[in-house]
């Protein structure tokens, strides 16, 4: 890709104060503007997402409503194309349970209240109360017992969606229109967005060689602007659980906030310390601690679309909310962003964590854990190969003598759909209930040996997503990779 060709050539020799500002004026010139268009045409080509062949995209509504059975048939087909690669365990993430009879459980919970709307209360009583014992199940998990304060929250749409309500509650409480959100780098991109969308400043400290955060930068990053420090349990990148019980008491002694991010370890974390992994305290049992996002959709097994956001105390959840007494349509009150929102998903969830119950889940994290171990001990036999910190199931991993990307996009051509990581160059498995079915380890750590393999003895050359995450990970114009970005997602909404 020419592009990457000019990050490493004549932009590379460019002071990194003065490359934005200079290829921002150099695209103004039409050949340019048209050369770069051509480009990103070239690399959002090849990302396009797979077509069903022979299915006829609808763009126009038809002029008789279709037939049923053929809709039936038409989803039913396209989901059974898309099946393998999340069934048998592919895939990083994404389907962290899989199991045939569960799945069954939460599909029929949702169909059974697919016309409910929790926002309206008076009519569907029993999906706020789905959803208020959902809350009140995850608190008690993530140590409202161990505390004499009272844990609250709500259920949400997903884990971004949890930590922007939690900085909004900390920006409406400190009534400060210039408040900060002092976060390691590798927390979740979810607090970059609630910044942007929140009018936040997100101050971002660099994390040390272990992938932690560092709890003395995080504290020199406080400031009287600052209205919550963040850490995550664990981090999505590469899995690292942060000191959080130092960072919540440095926030404590500064009378600053602590939103402890659970969203990945929340269903796990519990679980793991009591089948006796070393687990630092990371939860409300820890006065520190004034918040807290997990979600039931990733490891507690419920389907997509469901998250909670935990509070010490009703005084701070109130900052969440959304009321209007004075609206012509009469009183309004919205306890999260969405107004409305799909009871069917209340009901799939509470009917999740119903049905794993404690046993369930402990049985579920063994199973992971036993299979990320076997993982990270077989990455460690891969010449080459390192693991990124200490994680304990989300396994970051980088070659130590092949591009990381090429190895990515080896393993693609495999089938495997994994995570591509940056700062520093890196891959990452979030191991789930699918790879702790039989063989699905030994299938990729025999995948990933032959992929190394290739990459370290095929010539050089770009495709799939090599260019994307290669760029991304060196090109100095941070405004170009956005741009490619938002073209990729402009496709996506291609019929």
């Amino acid at each position: 890709m020419d592009l990457g060709k000019l990050a490493t050539g004549r932009l590379g020799k460019v002071p990194p104060a003065l490359v934005e500002p200079m290829f921002r004026l150099a695209e103004r010139i039409p050949a340019v503007r048209r050369r770069l268009d051509r480009e990103y045409d070239e690399t959002i080509a090849a990302l396009r997402p797979a077509e069903t062949p022979g299915r006829q995209p609808l763009t126009r509504l038809p002029a008789r409503g279709l037939p049923s059975d053929k809709i039936l048939a038409t989803l039913t087909d396209e989901a059974a194309a898309e099946r393998s690669g999340w069934e048998e365990g592919f895939a990083s993430g994404a389907v962290y349970h899989g199991g045939a009879d569960h799945i069954d459980l939460v599909d029929r919970a949702y169909v059974i209240h697919s016309q409910a709307n929790p926002l309206h209360a008076d009519l569907w009583p029993s999906t706020i109360r789905y959803e208020a014992e959902v809350v009140a199940m995850t608190a008690e998990l993530l140590g409202a017992r161990r505390t004499d304060d009272e844990v609250v929250g709500t259920v949400t749409s997903g884990g971004t969606e949890s930590i922007i309500l939690a900085m909004k509650a900390y920006r409406d409480r400190s009534g400060r229109k210039d408040a900060a959100i002092v976060a390691p780098t590798t927390a979740h991109v979810g607090f970059d967005k609630a910044a942007h969308l929140l009018g936040m400043r997100l101050v971002k400290v660099p994390v040390g060689a272990d992938f932690k955060a560092d709890v003395r930068a995080m504290a020199a990053a406080v400031d009287r602007k600052t209205v919550v420090v963040a850490g995550s349990a664990p981090g999505f990148p590469h899995g690292v659980l942060d000191p959080i019980a130092e960072l919540s008491e440095m926030a404590r002694s500064r009378h600053v906030g602590f939103h402890a991010d659970a969203c990945l370890g929340g269903f796990v974390l519990p679980f793991a310390a009591e089948l006796g992994r070393h687990i630092p305290a990371f939860d409300f049992s820890l006065p520190g601690v004034t918040s807290m996002s997990a979600d039931p959709h990733k490891y507690g097994y419920a389907p997509k679309g469901t998250s909670v956001v935990l509070y010490r105390g009703r005084e701070l959840r109130r900052h969440q909310y959304f009321t209007a007494g004075d609206w012509p349509g009469g009183l309004y009150y919205s306890p999260t962003l969405s107004g409305s929102r799909p009871g069917g998903l209340s009901a799939a969830a509470w009917a999740a964590l119903a049905s794993m119950g404690k046993e369930g889940y402990l049985e579920a994290t063994a199973r992971i854990l036993e299979a990320a171990d076997r993982i990270k001990e077989g990455i460690g036999t891969i010449d080459g190969l390192e693991i990124l910190g200490d994680p304990l199931w989300v396994i970051a991993f980088r070659s130590k003598d092949a591009d990381v990307f090429r190895l990515l996009e080896a393993m693609t051509r495999r089938g495997w759909r994994l995570n591509g990581l940056h700062h520093p160059p890196a891959i990452h498995l979030a191991v789930t209930l699918r790879h702790a079915a039989e063989g699905v380890v030994e299938r990729f750590l025999s995948d990933l040996g032959e992929a190394l393999d290739e990459v370290r003895h095929a010539p050089p050359g770009e495709t799939d997503s090599v260019p994307v995450y290669g760029m991304a990970a060196t090109f100095p114009v941070r405004g170009v990779v956005n741009d490619l970005l938002e073209r990729y997602v402009d496709t996506l909404y291609e019929a």
